[in-house]
């Protein structure tokens, strides 16, 4: 059950039944700030009373706080509603339009940029080619190029940069460190710190994480189970990763490093995997295992298609395998059903195009190795998001830390 105090400042907290703990004036408001700002985002077009009534805040605390998002155009008025009893309302919905998020992912053969404003609506999507052997260094002045490009971009339109989100396929910590990246040949990277410098400082907060993770974030948001409290986004890439969703929260696990599906041992006596195990599910389920090769990243997509033509056209080998790699895909989908439950895992990545052909078998070892019935109630679906999830994640984390309160404050941009 919640509560409020009482005030018409903006100053109201709302608290559990345990009572208010004491708090800042300024961490009060900016907590506030933000409650009404999901829930206009979440309830859109609504009114100042809606919000009252919802949340617990008093009527005259509304109206402060609603009057400084305006102030912000963070939110906007759009007109009156008469569809309700007594006088009209005026109702509100998100602005934003000087506003842009940017999430950029980092790929063993490109690196991509994804723009999106406050209500997430794509702004822009680029791609350009990146070389796994690259250094830091050069991975670092790849990003910072198009991340550049994108911020001009958005100074032409006039909007302020809310921050960036950098996507990593390997193991970042809680700081942000990519500890190890090892498709990219990367280890105790601070791409954050060395993008900051790259960019002489930019004025907007910089962020770095799992791809996984970030691109569990764009499904939790924007993808065709947005708003799933306990999601798996599977990453289909060279590498195979999970990103975690439990309880509606992304959980990276102690020192950040939670969702190294991609190896665990599925055979003692399988395959190689580049870790220097064997028998990981990432050898024996990742894009290697489909293709039969370990291709080069340039000849992944070539290979991805020829692997498409000979599957439509019944090839009883490329259907062998894909069946081979679903099942061992299902073994490792039916670890993480009967560990956490999940309503949903989602293909994401290489996986997506050969999801026809990968499913049935996936969905067959769930039923045969999940020991709750009907494999839990977890489905297996292919992501609708394409290979820019993990960027559009990034700009997804940047808006979730708007609506936590880090509200945009003065123009960024790079000279």
């Amino acid at each position: 059950m919640l509560g409020s105090s009482l005030g018409g400042n903006g100053a109201d907290l709302i608290t559990s039944t345990t009572g208010p703990q004491p708090a800042d004036f300024a961490d009060v408001r900016a907590t506030n700030l933000a409650v009404v700002l999901r829930f206009v985002r979440e309830h859109a077009p609504c009114s100042r009373a809606d919000i009252a009534a919802s949340t617990g805040l008093n009527k005259a605390t509304v109206s402060s706080l609603v009057a400084d998002l305006i102030d912000r155009r963070l939110v906007r008025e759009t007109g009156l509603t008469e569809n309700r009893v007594g006088r009209p309302a005026t109702m509100l919905v998100l602005d934003g339009s000087p506003y842009a998020a940017i999430g950029v992912e980092i790929n063993v053969d490109f690196v991509s940029a994804v723009a999106v404003d406050l209500a997430g609506e794509r702004l822009l999507t680029w791609r350009r080619s990146f070389s796994a052997g690259d250094s830091v260094n050069q991975g670092v002045a790849a990003v910072g190029a198009i991340v550049r490009r994108v911020v001009n971009r958005m100074a032409k339109e006039e909007r302020q940069i809310l921050g960036l989100a950098v996507a990593v396929p390997g193991l970042v910590d809680v700081q942000g460190t990519v500890r190890l990246a090892p498709n990219l040949g990367w280890r105790d990277a601070d791409i954050g710190g060395d993008l900051a410098k790259a960019l002489r400082d930019p004025g907007f907060p910089i962020q770095v994480d799992n791809d996984a993770n970030l691109a569990a974030l764009a499904e939790q948001r924007f993808g065709a189970h947005a708003g799933a409290a306990d999601l798996v986004y599977l990453t289909g890439e060279v590498g195979v990763g999970a990103g975690i969703i439990l309880d509606g929260r992304l959980r990276r696990g102690g020192l950040g490093y939670s969702g190294e599906i991609g190896h665990v041992q599925l055979d003692p006596d399988g395959p190689a995997c580049h870790c220097g195990r064997r028998g990981c599910l990432e050898a024996m389920a990742g894009i290697g295992a489909v293709l039969r090769k370990d291709p080069s990243p340039a000849e992944i997509q070539v290979e991805i298609e020829e692997s498409l033509r000979l599957a439509r056209a019944g090839d009883p080998g490329t259907l062998a395998t894909l069946e081979s790699a679903g099942r061992s895909l299902g073994r490792g989908v039916s670890i993480l059903a009967n560990l956490l439950n999940p309503e949903v895992v989602v293909l994401g990545g290489y996986y997506v195009p050969l999801a026809p052909w990968l499913l049935p078998a996936v969905e067959e070892e769930l039923r045969d190795r999940v020991v709750a019935a009907e494999g839990g109630g977890c489905q297996v679906v292919a992501s609708t998001l394409g290979h820019d999830a993990a960027a559009l994640g990034g700009a997804a984390r940047i808006l979730d830390s708007v609506d936590s309160g880090r509200l945009p404050g003065g123009l960024a941009r790079i000279p």
